[in-house]
This record gives structure tokens, sequence and C-alpha cells, in this order.
């Protein structure tokens, strides 16, 4: 009997309380990892969107001037060439070619007309506030431009 009662007194020993303040201080310690984890979590996500948004920038560098020589080669035939069925076709792929860029976010910066814009544009001759004349199309991905437009500007 006195050994169940020394039994029962080592284990009534052997509780050891808890300040309740340890627990709120597991409790705030816990909840800030976890709100620092799911800040990462969505950083990482928000990376992930970018990288992804912007991976085709330098592509486009490689593929737009090619998009450029083949708008010129058919903006530049005369009246009656322009009506060859060959012609009409190539007109046809530059459409597609046109649509595939802006389902991908790619836009043309517009120019000619427009008030000159140092952000998207830049000056191949001329001073002034007014674009006479686009030289080279410029081109934005994503509201980024990737490629300023060079034009020619009056006063």
């Amino acid at each position: 009997m006195s050994e169940e009662k020394d039994l029962e007194q080592s284990e009534e020993e052997t509780v050891v309380e808890i300040p309740s303040n340890v627990n709120e201080d597991y409790k705030e310690q816990y909840l800030r990892a976890l709100a620092d984890y799911q800040n990462l979590s969505r950083q990482a996500e928000k990376d992930k969107c970018e990288f992804f948004r912007y991976a085709l920038a330098d592509f486009l560098q490689d593929i737009l001037p090619v998009y450029d020589n083949l708008k010129m080669s058919v903006a530049n035939l005369k009246e009656e060439e322009q009506k060859s069925p060959w012609v009409e076709g190539v007109k046809y792929v530059l459409k597609q070619f046109k649509d595939v860029l802006e389902a991908r976010g790619v836009e043309e910066i517009k120019t000619t007309g427009e008030k000159f814009d140092h952000t998207t544009m830049e000056a191949f001759e001329g001073e002034g506030e007014l674009v006479e004349r686009e030289v080279k199309a410029g081109y934005k991905l994503n509201g980024k431009v990737i490629s300023p437009a060079k034009v020619i500007v009056k006063k």
C-alpha cells in the first residue's frame, strides 16, 4: 500500500504545469511562421507568373524584325502587285502573325500622328512634338516596352 502512495505521489510530482503565457508564445510564433510561409508562397507564385509573362521577350527580339520586314515588303509593292494572289496570301499570313502576337500580349506602339513619347519612342530624325513618320515599329509585351519605335518627328 505504501508503494501505491509513493507511485501516486511520484505521478503527481512529475506533472509539470506550463504557464499559460508559454502557450501563447508558441501560438504567436506558429502564427508568425504560418504568415511568413504564406507570404513566401504568394511571392514565389508572383515571381513565377512574372517570369512566364516576360520569358517571351528574348524570343520576340529575334522574331519581330522578321515580322517587320515582311510587313515592309508588302507595303512597298506597287498598286498592280498588291492584287496578286500570292500577295493576298502573304497579307493573310501577316494577319495570322499579328493575331498570334496579340494573343501572347504583344502590342504595336502607335506612332504616326501621335505626340512624341520618349518612353516608347526614339527620335530618329527631326525635332518637335508630333510624329511625322515611323521608321521602325516598336512593341510592348504586356504593357512593358521591349522595342521602342524609331520615328521622325516634326514641329
